[in-house]
Order: structure tokens, then C-alpha cells, then sequence
């Protein structure tokens, strides 16, 4: 008699399907995503050259054999600057998200926990809020000077305070639980309650929030780099290679169209990552599922 086969495959196997059928496009977005930034990383193994080299003789060139994605005004590769130029916005877009989230946890929960900082900080942020995120970035870079390091900086300050907003209302939420109002009555410090009562509590929100701050530092510093104010000429980004084509959009549309279409993909990815977490990590979506 032939031994009875082990359902368990067959359970992996319906998981994963039905994982993919409820959450398809968070996995569709992983995947190009992780395909542009693997672009990115091993942009000089993938047959790329330097990405601000001159060649006058080879200005305005069409996508051909030799040259994939064409050349601009100056002779230089568009398919190695667009490769190169992912790196700086994917640095901007990962980085502002880390140090907003970071920021604005820490702010979050020491505003929603202890009454007396809230109602001083809380005006603080708000007057930042009021404020464009855009324009305040453009305010702190004219202050300092045109740089990656300055960029990440500035949105990171715009940033944050929507940041704190999020998790002081989840704290405002928390605090009013009764094991943690039971933890206050026995005498538990703050910090210790706050770390480990409240704190991992409100991953889940930021988690989601930080995907749609690294998309829109990525559209932010676009800009940025559009108008000129955002990384330095000699830097190559989506949004200055754009910028220097838009002149020769109607006869050559293939110098704005490829680091767009990157652009774009790239933004539209993470906000289906975003949407997919959300639903993940929503414990009345996760209950449906």
C-alpha cells in the first residue's frame, strides 16, 4: 500500500495562491521595483559608460543599436545617465522615508504621551504643515547650497512633521488602553512603556506611511532637479535629465520618454507596495482574508 502524500505542499501551494490573488499588485509592484533598483546598484555591469562623457559628434542621436536609449544635447548616453540617475533618486526617495519615520516616531510618541511637549510642539509642526512641503524644501536648499546630502535633508524636515501627526494620533489611541493604563498604575516608566506597550503598536501605520513618503520624495526631488534647485548639474537624476530635454521634446521626445517611464514605474510601484501593506497589516482586512 503506497504511502499517503503529505497534504502540506498542496496547503503551501493554496497559501501562496491565495496570497497572490488578494495582494497581486503589492507583488507586482515588489518586483519592479526591485528590478530598477537591482538597475541601479549594477548600472557599470550593464554595459553602461560614464554618464556625464562628452561627444559632441554623437549629439541628438535616436535609440539605436549602438546607442539603446539615444543621446542627449552633449553627446552622453541617455540609457547610462537614466541607470545612474535611478541611483540618486532611489537615495533620496529610501532615505527621506528613514529619517521622517525615524523623526517622526520619536516626536510622535513623546507628543501623544506626554500632554505637556504636545501642546508646544504640536503648534511648532503645524506651522511647518502649513507650508508646502515643495516650498519648504526649495526654502532650506537656497539657505544652504545644491547638493544630494541637502536634498535629503530638507524634504526629510518637510516630512516629518505628517509623520508625528500619524503616530501622536495612534498614540492619543493607545495611551487610553488598559493594560497600558494598568502598566502606569504599577509604576512603569515612561520610556519603558512607551517602548514596549506603545511603540510596536504603531509600526504598522508608519510602515505604510514611509512608502508613500519615499515615493513622494522621489517626485519631490524630480522637481527639484527640474528647476534647478535640487542636486548639483554635474549630478544626473531623472529630473535634471529631463529638464535639459525638454527643449528638444517635439523631435526628440525619446530624451524626456525613457527617464519618465522610469519615474513613473518606479513612484507607481511603491504606492502599490503602500496599498498592499495596508491592507496586510490591517488586523479587519487580515480578519476577511
Amino acid at each position: 500500500m503506497a504511502p499517503a502524500t503529505s497534504p502540506e505542499p498542496e496547503r503551501v501551494g493554496s497559501a501562496w495562491v491565495l496570497f497572490l490573488r488578494h495582494h497581486g499588485p503589492m507583488v507586482f509592484g515588489a518586483l519592479v521595483l526591485a528590478l530598477i533598483v537591482a538597475a541601479a546598484l549594477l548600472a557599470p555591469w550593464l554595459g553602461t559608460a560614464d554618464p556625464q562623457k562628452l561627444a559632441p559628434a554623437a549629439r541628438l542621436k535616436l535609440p539605436s543599436a549602438q546607442y539603446w536609449f539615444g543621446t542627449d544635447a552633449l553627446g552622453r548616453e541617455l540609457y547610462s545617465r537614466v541607470l545612474y540617475g535611478g541611483r540618486v533618486s532611489l537615495l533620496v526617495g529610501f532615505s527621506v522615508a528613514a529619517l521622517a519615520m525615524l523623526g517622526g516616531l520619536v516626536l510622535g510618541l513623546l507628543t501623544g504621551f506626554f500632554r505637556q511637549l504636545d501642546a508646544l510642539l504640536m503648534r511648532v509642526l503645524e506651522a511647518f504643515m502649513a507650508i508646502p512641503a515643495i516650498l519648504l524644501a526649495i526654502a532650506l536648499i537656497a539657505l544652504t547650497r545644491a547638493s544630494v546630502e541637502n536634498v535629503i535633508i530638507a524634504l526629510a524636515i518637510a516630512e516629518t512633521p505628517r509623520v508625528t501627526r500619524l503616530v501622536r494620533a495612534v498614540v492619543l489611541t493607545l495611551r487610553e488602553q488598559t493594560y497600558v493604563e494598568a502598566a502606569i498604575a504599577i509604576g512603569t516608566p515612561p520610556m519603558l512603556i512607551l517602548l514596549r506597550h506603545i511603540a510596536p503598536n504603531a509600526l504598522a501605520p508608519l510602515i505604510v506611511q514611509g512608502t508613500f513618503i519615499c515615493g513622494s520624495a522621489i517626485i519631490s526631488e524630480s522637481i527639484l532637479s527640474f528647476i534647478g534647485a535640487g542636486t548639483p548639474p554635474s549630478v544626473p537624476t531623472w529630473g535634471s535629465i529631463i529638464s535639459e530635454g525638454r527643449s528638444y521634446f517635439q523631435l526628440f521626445p525619446n530624451i524626456i520618454f525613457f527617464p519618465a517611464v522610469f519615474l513613473s514605474l518606479t513612484v507607481l510601484s511603491i504606492n502599490l507596495i503602500g496599498d498592499g501593506l495596508r491592507d496586510l497589516l490591517d488586523p479587519r482586512l487580515s480578519r476577511e482574508l
